[in-house]
C-alpha cells in the first residue's frame, strides 16, 4: 500500500472516531488555509534558503553543508503528536536506502524540541537526519510558516496538546507540510506544499524527482 493510500485510510479512520466538533476545527483550518490566496512556500527554480539546525543529539547540521554531498531531500512536518506525519516519516524511512543510492540525503525538520525529536526518532527508528525549528526561523524562510489560530489552540488544548510545551517556545507556530527537492548546487527542484496535512508527497514521486536531478 503506498503512502497515499495509507493516509487516505487513516483520514476515514480520524473521520469515524473523531468528535465532530473537533474535526469541524481541524477542517476549518485546512479550508481557510487553501482559501486564504497565500502562496505558501519556497518555489521551483528558487534558491534554496541555507541554514543550521540541531539534530536530536544535539549536532549542528547544515543544509549547505550536506548539499555539498549531494542532492537534499527537505521534508518539514508538524511533530512526533501528529498521526499523519509519523506515517510519512517512516513511509520515508522505507525508501531511506532508495533515497542514498540515488546520491541524495533526507532531512526532517519540525518546530518539536530536541527531546522530543529524538524521543521520536527513537520511536520510529529513523535513520535520517531530523531536525529541530524551535522558533520556526527556518520554516518561515521557507514561506511554511503560520500561526496556529485561537479556535485550533483551544481544541488542542482541550485534547491535551500544548504546542508550547511540545515544542519548548512560548509561540504557537506550525509549519505547513512541505518536501522540497534541492540539486546540489540550491536550487529547488521540485516543491511539493500542502495545508492538507493529511496528504503527504508519496514515496515515489520522491525518488522519480531525484532520478531527474
Amino acid at each position: 500500500m503506498s503512502l497515499t493510500q495509507t493516509l487516505a485510510k487513516a483520514k476515514q479512520e480520524f473521520i469515524a472516531h473523531t468528535p465532530l466538533e473537533i474535526q469541524a476545527e481541524m477542517f476549518r483550518q485546512i479550508k481557510e488555509q487553501q482559501e486564504s490566496g497565500i502562496a505558501y512556500g519556497r518555489q521551483e527554480g528558487q534558491k534554496a534558503k541555507d541554514f543550521t539546525l540541531k539534530n536530536a543529539l544535539g549536532e549542528t547540521v547544515n543544509l549547505y553543508d550536506e548539499l555539498s554531498k549531494g542532492p537534499v531531500v527537505l521534508t518539514f512536518y508538524r511533530g512526533g503528536w501528529c498521526p499523519f506525519c509519523n506515517t510519512q516519516l517512516k513511509s520515508y524511512q522505507k525508501v531511506l536506502p532508495n533515497i542514498e543510492a540515488l546520491g541524495a540525503r533526507l532531512i526532517a525538520v519540525s518546530p518539536q524540541s530536541p527531546d522530543n525529536t529524538l524521543s521520536q526518532k527513537e520511536k520510529e527508528e529513523l535513520t535520517f537526519q531530523v531536525l529541530s525549528d524551535t522558533n520556526g526561523l527556518v520554516a518561515a524562510f521557507y514561506n511554511i510558516l503560520y500561526d496556529v489560530p485561537d479556535y485550533m489552540q483551544n481544541m488542542m488544548k482541550q485534547i491535551g496538546m500544548d504546542l508550547t510545551e511540545y515544542n519548548a517556545t512560548d509561540r504557537w507556530i506550525l509549519p505547513i507540510p512541505s518536501t522540497f527537492m534541492i540539486d546540489e548546487s540550491g536550487i529547488i527542484r521540485s516543491a511539493y506544499v500542502n495545508p492538507d496535512f493529511m496528504q503527504r508527497l508519496d514515496p515515489e514521486d520522491i525518488l522519480y524527482e531525484l532520478r531527474k536531478l
